[in-house]
């Protein structure tokens, strides 16, 4: 069974550990403490009011990092929006399901929500693998219930009338990637997987993308140590290698680079934060190139001032590019929830979330037109070969 927490406004909870898996040996401590419910207190529930916002994250080890900074932003948003008044003037309860990464723990979470009359929809449903499996369960089950804001980079679901993304998909960020490296010439790209569930789950879309930018693909399934994939790679593999798979994976495979001669570029997607695998000693030598689906944390955007701000009132945590992901989620899903007009339900959420052609989140824009993005954010970080994180 899932852990069922609540966010309480007006709290600052203490923080886990602001440095996330800062070390791999640091990860079942902080899963541990997950289970224990250090990110939330218990469910009371006959205090619940009647409208709830439901969140399910996966706290597995292989996505906690990820999860973590993900729920942080976005808690940051409900307690903000509470402080200021909630939704018709009534606070909103922010429900959070977390599950261990199985599908049998995502299916008691989803009945959990299906079965609460008060839950009005699913907001920031994290990780990537996590927010697939849900948009697939929900439209098996022809749940009526609106999935807004998830954190998912496949456009599988852009169009199935239930799930409402906001980020850019997998394919916008790797050829944001790509051109920016302006690599003339480049007919093969490599694709390494951090895990067998990770090639499952990407390889075809991997193929589906190389076929669209016309290169050909070539696929290193984790069937050994990370560390000893990078030091088996052959001086005619390929110059560009996307990795699929979190910052510590990511790591561990740059130091088995190490020792090639050949020059080659990473290309990491938004799950990656290249301080954290600076301080996780990732090799130097091999630049990496991290994409981010949201804007810099310098921004002068209002969206991003006010995500700092409330950070610094309600966390104990630095600001990361995930943590703004998370808040922009929730404040995002609070705007479409806004959108509706007369009695607030299920199905007036799903209704409006559907006629809804887009959002300006504290000028963050969102382009929502035939339930498909058409407009998305991508900015990018570099690791470059001297250490340097620049963007």
């Amino acid at each position: 069974m899932p852990l069922l927490a609540v966010s309480q406004a007006g709290s600052k909870p203490t923080s886990l550990n602001t440095r996330r898996r800062s070390l791999l040996k640091n990860s079942l401590a902080l899963a541990s403490a997950a289970s224990a419910g250090a990110w939330a207190q218990p469910l009371k529930t006959a205090s619940l009011p009647p409208w709830v916002i439901a969140q399910i994250v996966d706290v597995s080890l292989a996505q906690q990092d990820v999860s973590k900074d993900f729920l942080t932003g976005s808690r940051t948003a409900w307690q903000e929006i509470n402080a200021r008044g909630g939704l018709r003037g009534k606070k909103l309860q922010h429900l959070v399901l977390e599950t261990d990464g199985t599908a049998p723990s995502l299916r008691s979470a989803l009945n959990a929500l299906r079965d609460n009359p008060a839950c009005l929809a699913l907001s920031g449903s994290a990780g990537d693998a996590l927010a697939q499996s849900l948009a697939r369960l929900m439209e098996q089950d022809k749940l009526p219930l609106a999935h807004l804001a998830p954190w998912l980079h496949s456009s599988e679901f852009d169009a199935d009338g239930r799930t409402f993304s906001i980020f850019a998909s997998q394919q916008e960020q790797i050829q944001h990637a790509l051109k920016s490296l302006a690599l003339m010439g480049m007919t093969e790209i490599g694709a390494v997987y951090a895990s067998p569930s990770e090639h499952t789950l990407y390889r075809a879309e991997i193929e589906r993308l190389a076929n669209n930018l016309k290169l050909q693909a070539r696929h290193f399934p984790a069937t050994q140590d990370l560390k000893a994939i990078g030091q088996s790679m052959g001086a005619k593999s390929p110059v560009v290698l996307l990795f699929l798979g979190g910052t510590p994976e990511l790591a561990q495979f740059t130091q088995g680079l190490e020792a090639q001669s050949r020059q080659r570029y990473i290309v990491a997607l938004a799950d990656v934060n290249l301080q954290t695998m600076l301080q996780m000693g990732a090799a130097r030598k091999t630049p990496v190139i991290a994409t981010q689906v949201v804007p810099v944390l310098t921004s002068n955007l209002p969206v991003v001032r006010s995500f700092r701000e409330s950070l610094a009132r309600y966390f104990d945590e630095a600001p990361t590019a995930l943590s703004l992901a998370g808040y922009i989620s929730a404040r995002a899903s609070f705007d479409l929830m806004a959108s509706v007009e007369g009695p607030i339900s299920r199905a007036s959420l799903l209704a409006a979330s559907q006629r809804s052609t887009g959002l300006d989140v504290g000028g963050f824009q969102i382009s929502l037109a035939a339930q498909k993005r058409t407009s998305a954010y991508v900015t990018q970080s570099m690791l470059t070969a001297d250490g340097r994180v620049l963007g």
